[in-house]
């Protein structure tokens, strides 16, 4: 697959088959996405892989905390508004999902059980946690960002399915501990990754793009 199909065709599984995806593999993944750049190659990553019964009781702990009302405490704080445009595309992807899924993403209720999926890693074989020392400038949260595009191309591109998810990180500090992750570190992100499972029905929806002309400013 060469680099431009993989990014053009690279998609948010969201439906995984019950099979596990060899250790060899996964750590050719991470071995491709360490080559990311970094502001003066400071390479600010960490990874840990939950599979099999740590991923298990992980999502155990997460769905009761859920359960019991406990209030997110993720290190980075989820937006609270979005500006216009921004906004206008978000409402365009939760109607799609809606019409596609059925999955209201503007009820509460729904909100639930998006959440309770995303704890269950989609029923994904396992589970990625990015993070980083806590002290690091928002320019290494960029730089993970570069990584964890690394680390999802780099799947793809070997036929593995990936989802990258916030509320994996809606209880970062039980998270951390639980994986014995360090509480100075920030936990970035949760991603599931697995063979996509290609008659699972959440694995249909594909989202649009902006057009190039909308992006573009040309400057002559």
């Amino acid at each position: 697959m060469d680099a431009i199909t993989c990014v053009t065709t690279r998609k948010s599984i969201r439906g995984f088959l019950d099979k596990p995806v060899d250790k060899k593999v996964l750590t050719e993944i991470i071995d491709t996405a360490r080559w990311s750049p970094s502001y003066k190659n400071s390479q600010p990553w960490e990874v840990a892989i939950v599979s099999s019964a740590k991923k298990e009781g992980l999502s155990s702990m997460l769905l009761e905390l859920l359960e019991q009302g406990t209030a997110p405490n993720p290190d980075l704080p989820a937006p609270e508004s979005w500006p216009p445009r921004e906004q206008a595309l978000i409402d365009h992807l939760y109607a799609s999902r809606k019409e596609a899924t059925g999955m209201d993403l503007n009820d509460p209720k729904m909100i639930i059980a998006a959440k309770k999926a995303n704890f269950r890693f989609y029923n994904a074989p396992h589970g990625i946690f990015l993070y980083q020392e806590a002290s690091l400038s928002s320019w290494s949260l960029f730089d993970l960002g570069l990584f964890a595009q690394s680390l999802m191309l780099a799947a793809h591109a070997k036929g593995i399915g990936t989802v990258p998810q916030a509320f994996l990180t809606d209880y970062a500090p039980q998270v951390k501990e639980f994986l014995g992750i360090p509480a100075s570190k920030r936990l970035v992100l949760g991603i599931s990754a697995g063979y996509p499972d290609p008659e699972s029905p959440a694995n249909q929806l594909a989202t649009d793009r902006m057009e190039v002309e909308d992006i573009i400013t040309w400057l002559e």
